[in-house]
């Protein structure tokens, strides 16, 4: 197992913070008096690629270079916010990236991705289809096929845990998106190796619940289907790594539906001039469903990234709730 020692991230942080500045953590008062909360937000929208998987990417890929020296290239499967971060990480390091996403991923997302320089393909029709393709490139080229859950990215994913902690004193209780786990197993890290007694509590679709189930069982459970428009939170199989660990050491799991995540992104708007994405602003959705037992209380939520569909927020700014389509599966 990575050592996830407070030495340990610490090293990993500071690879981090070579790459990229620490972000924020505001207290805004206007969601104070909605939530009733001493609540803070973690501005991980504030990040290079606009979503907290910048920073697992760097130590991810100084280990890909220590370990497997001869890889020149890698390949990965995404819908956005993984392929940004690994794309920039790889570029930085000289490494050739090729990234799968299926047809119909949002053009903004694919343009990011080969401004980071990543070479795009467009493949099937939802991102199974585009992560076997990917699989089988990887094979066919040579190419190293990256995960989406790795010991090396919450290394680096536990950064935003210390800035968080060392910032903010005396935290309660922390909500953070679950899509693949490794913000959660990373905010897990980060408060174990400091030692300290606030519970985090891991947040998913009510329409894509798979991770909140497994936690409750203690085994891996699927969803059958990932009809949300929070695609970073889409993740129909969770990662066995992931829930063994923070299966022991979260404090529970909270479910919210896309009409909540919609409400929340408004709120963020109008309380902060924020943009979340749909997956960024589940944590204050589950916070705003449980505001009554945890008022008076000090609380914190990841806003995890603010790369949103331009037509979706419009869409949601405007007062509605994008309805997915059912091709559309999950993402990372």
């Amino acid at each position: 197992m990575t050592d996830f020692s407070l030495a340990s991230l610490r090293a990993a942080a500071a690879m981090v913070h070579a790459r990229m500045p620490p972000t924020p953590q505001y207290a805004w008062p206007l969601l104070a008096a909605r939530t009733g909360c001493d609540l803070w937000v973690k501005h991980e929208n504030h990040l290079p690629t606009g979503a907290f998987k910048a920073r697992g990417a760097v130590t991810y890929i100084d280990w890909l270079r220590r370990t497997h020296p001869q890889v020149s290239g890698i390949i990965t499967a995404t819908r956005g916010n993984h392929g940004q971060a690994q794309a920039r990480a790889a570029t930085a390091a000289g490494l050739g990236i090729t990234i799968l996403v299926p047809h119909g991923n949002a053009q903004e997302k694919n343009a990011a991705m080969r401004a980071f320089g990543a070479t795009l393909i467009e493949h099937g029709h939802d991102f199974d289809s585009a992560k076997a393709e990917a699989m089988r490139l990887s094979q066919e080229q040579g190419l190293y096929m990256v995960p989406p859950y790795h010991e090396e990215l919450v290394r680096g994913v536990a950064s935003y845990g210390l800035e968080l902690f060392d910032a903010v004193a005396d935290i309660d209780t922390v909500y953070v998106p679950v899509g693949c786990g490794s913000g959660l197993c990373g905010t897990i890290a980060a408060r174990d190796a400091l030692g300290l007694k606030t519970k985090v509590v891991g947040v998913v679709s009510a329409h894509v619940d798979a991770a909140k189930r497994s936690f409750e069982e203690g085994r891996l459970i699927a969803s059958p289907t990932a009809h949300t428009f929070a695609d970073g939170v889409a993740v129909c199989t969770p990662v066995q790594a992931a829930l063994d660990y923070f299966g022991p050491r979260a404090d529970r799991f909270v479910a919210v539906t896309d009409d909540e995540v919609a409400h929340a992104i408004r709120v963020y708007w109008e309380d902060t001039h924020n943009l979340a994405e749909g997956a960024g602003a589940v944590a204050l959705a589950a916070l705003i469903q449980e505001k009554q037992t945890m008022a008076g209380k000090r609380v914190a939520v990841i806003l995890s990234g603010g790369n949103g569909d331009r037509s979706q927020m419009a869409e949601i700014l405007g007062g509605a709730t994008p309805r997915v389509h059912q091709d559309m599966r999950k993402a990372i």
